[in-house]
């Protein structure tokens, strides 16, 4: 029997607000009531809604503000929306069990924003944004309930599937058995996506080519499987030794994936398995045209990122006509993606007549120069390394350096401080290649 989570009903349930022309506004329910059940079934969270709401007749029990309770009897008609929305936020998380050798959150320093310190392993949050879970804390209830609703994709940590191996590496007794619980998902067909992050001596070499072929036996429900490099800070000590990836490493670990693709694709299968965009560039390898990413499964764990921006660049200058621009624009960037960027920039300055587009790769003192991802520069570092006096009439940041739906750097630096400190506009951009044109393309 499933245990709720603290705090899961009442104050967690209430409704934050209502859809316009939905049912439920037109049956007179209001934000702060709060849903109990669907059809006599408790509300326990956002899948619970999510999954229930689903049903064409509906018996809802609602306590409104007053305390008092409602029974609506509804029909769903064909084009409705049910109508209640919550803050998806306010889930209790699931902390993370774990104490991986690689984990990222371990490494940061004191005194940042207290969200970032959240390590949460939570099987709601893989399906509502995509988060990478390792199923060591997931009860039977879960799993059932994960089939029961067919929730899927689930993005699942995996890093070796050598038990006793990943016991070391996740620093956790339960962490064995990961074929079998991986097992029991694909027999239920739930649609899996795979990461295995990179670390030189633990899950390389002889662990990583059994890894990738364990997995492979799980496809079509295990859809794609990322290879990612251990990212590591200067802020490690007291943590477990850990070697970068290097250039080597990199290339044997292409090399491997490789193999395993070439074993699908002979089955007449997808390639299956995909190295992560800094893998590749830290081998010093070309990056693979789209079509080599399958529709691009895990884009938003930086598998195809650079494919994805490189194609859409091109396909948006086809479609903008030619025309003169006398603007210079500074582009920020991390440094491992700097010469993709000054590529771009060489295209778009050809297509738009005296423009000038200046890269700017900032080094990463805040973490540690070996932390080379655009991801992680903060707003200290772009101030200390771009002097006031740049000559440039306005800048473009990627979107990756903010909190999501807010202007705020990992630093808190925000997006009018750097304004403020570089006294000219600075504006977002989408890594998808066609916002970045845009942008560019506006005079202010």
């Amino acid at each position: 029997m499933h245990n709720p989570l603290p705090n899961e009903f009442g104050e967690k349930m209430k409704i934050k607000a209502i859809e316009k022309d939905s049912v439920l506004e037109e049956m007179g329910v209001q934000p702060g009531d709060t849903l109990l059940s669907i059809n006599g079934n408790k509300i326990e969270d956002i899948l619970d809604y999510k999954f229930l709401s689903e049903e064409p007749v509906m018996l809802l029990e609602i306590e409104d503000a007053r305390g008092e309770i409602l029974e609506l009897d509804i029909e769903m008609g064909t084009d409705e929306v049910l109508g209640a929305v919550f803050d998806e936020v306010n889930l209790d998380i699931k902390s993370c069990h774990n104490q991986c050798v690689f984990c990222f959150i371990d490494q940061l320093p004191g005194g940042m924003r207290p969200s970032l310190y959240i390590k949460d392993d939570d099987e709601r949050m893989s399906f509502l944004v995509g988060n990478y879970i390792t199923l060591t804390n997931l009860s039977d209830a879960d799993r059932e309930r994960i089939v029961r609703y067919r929730i899927m994709p689930m993005n699942i940590s995996i890093h070796t599937t050598d038990d006793e191996l990943r016991k070391k590496m996740l620093h956790n007794r339960f962490a064995g058995q990961i074929m079998e619980k991986l097992r029991y998902f694909a027999d239920n067909r739930i649609a899996m996506n795979g990461q295995i992050v990179l670390c030189p001596g633990y899950n390389d070499g002889v662990h990583l080519k059994k890894t990738l072929n364990d997995l492979s036996q799980l496809y079509p429900e295990m859809v794609s499987v990322s290879v990612v490099p251990v990212g590591l800070t200067k802020h490690r000590k007291g943590l477990t030794p850990l070697q970068a990836v290097t250039s080597e490493d990199a290339r044997h670990a292409i090399a491997l994936i490789e193999d395993v693709q070439h074993q699908m694709t002979a089955r007449g299968h997808k390639r299956f398995v995909y190295p992560a965009d800094e893998l590749f560039l830290l081998a010093e390898k070309p990056i693979p045209e789209t079509e080599y990413y399958d529709g691009f499964p895990q884009i938003e764990n930086g598998v195809g990122m650079i494919a994805d921006f490189k194609a859409n660049i091109a396909e948006t200058l086809k479609e903008m006509p030619k025309r003169p621009s006398h603007q210079k624009i500074g582009l920020i960037t991390g440094a491992l993606a700097a010469p993709l960027i000054r590529e771009c920039a060489k295209a778009l300055e050809t297509h738009f007549e005296g423009l000038s587009i200046n890269v700017f790769p900032i080094q990463n003192d805040f973490f540690g120069e070996d932390v080379t991802v655009s991801g992680l520069i903060t707003g200290k570092d772009i101030s200390k390394q771009i002097l006031k006096q740049h000559e440039m009439d306005r800048f473009i940041l990627p979107d990756n350096l903010f909190k999501s739906g807010e202007d705020l750097l990992l630093d808190d630096t925000t997006l009018e401080d750097l304004r403020t400190h570089l006294g000219v506009p600075v504006t977002r951009a989408a890594f998808d290649g066609h916002d970045l044109c845009k942008k560019i393309i506006k005079e202010k």
